[in-house]
């Protein structure tokens, strides 16, 4: 199996991707999976991994080739909303295939490209997580090479309903684009990291106040980690907040997810499994 690796968003070190080289060749030696990196994944372009021309024409140019078998995001950060609606039109029949996994900023591609229907896209441990921790990339590659269900969010094995998951932030800021994809009747999964408690109940406010946000089937909360301190104190805990937002809206409220922004962050396939 061969898995081109892809930077949309932020910039991407060469140091980061020896090391995940280095985690493929010492844990995967009889080269049954490879990464490959594109060269625009180390560019530079002010906060970005290169300009959005060259960070679009790297992702369709990996989910094009016909040699390679997956698409795995390297990194978060802030940008894949600057280049998903240039890049879905110019997808082939060959990127529909493949397999999409990533996170955090990815969540904008993975959003666009499940509204277009593609079949296997996930939310899940990123390139540079892989040398977070062993678990944390094997279970990335078991998903990537063969949709591993002992990779999922373990809520998934009981829940027959499609599912999605996403960073808050990034949710909040889709819903109302072109790229919201259509989620009624999902289980919706949030997770977050490095934000106020005050801003995590504003978009709590705003989701939930959306009509299509309204027809999922009900929410899940991962965790939010790394919690900006608020002066004075909020007075809610994460969960009390998206409980709250869930009463008040009429969304079903079904506990925790077993996801985030760290390394034991599950794999949740988007739609029915």
């Amino acid at each position: 199996m061969k898995i081109g690796i892809v930077n949309a968003s932020s910039r991407f070190s060469r140091e980061r991707a020896d090391a995940v080289h280095a985690w493929f060749a010492a844990n995967v030696p009889d080269g049954s999976a490879k990464v490959v990196f594109h060269p625009a994944s180390f560019g530079k372009h002010g906060h970005f991994g290169g300009d959005d021309a060259s960070r679009a024409a790297a992702f369709v140019d990996y989910a094009n080739d016909p040699r390679l078998d997956a698409v795995w995001f390297a990194r978060g950060g802030y940008g894949s909303c600057r280049i998903a609606e240039a890049v879905l039109p110019r997808l082939t029949d060959v990127a529909r295939r493949k397999r999409y996994l990533g996170y955090s900023d990815a969540g904008t591609l993975l959003a666009g490209l499940y509204k277009a229907g593609f079949p296997h896209v996930a939310h899940g441990p990123m390139a540079s997580d892989a040398v977070r921790h062993d678990a944390t990339a094997w279970r990335a590659l078991n998903w990537l090479k063969r949709g591993d269900p002992a990779s999922w969010e373990p809520s998934l094995h009981e829940d027959p309903r499609p599912a999605a998951a996403f960073n808050l932030s990034i949710l909040d800021a889709l819903v109302g684009t072109a790229l919201e994809p259509d989620l009624g009747g999902h289980v919706l999964m949030l997770e977050e990291v490095s934000e106020p408690l005050y801003r995590v109940d504003r978009m709590m406010f705003h989701l939930t106040g959306q009509a299509s946000i309204r027809r999922v089937a009900g929410i899940r909360l991962g965790r939010v980690s790394d919690v900006v301190e608020n002066d004075p104190d909020f007075g809610l805990t994460p969960e009390e907040i998206v409980r709250y937002w869930c009463q008040r809206s009429g969304i079903a409220y079904l506990g925790a997810a077993d996801i985030g922004h760290d390394r034991d962050n599950r794999v949740v396939p988007f739609g029915p499994r």
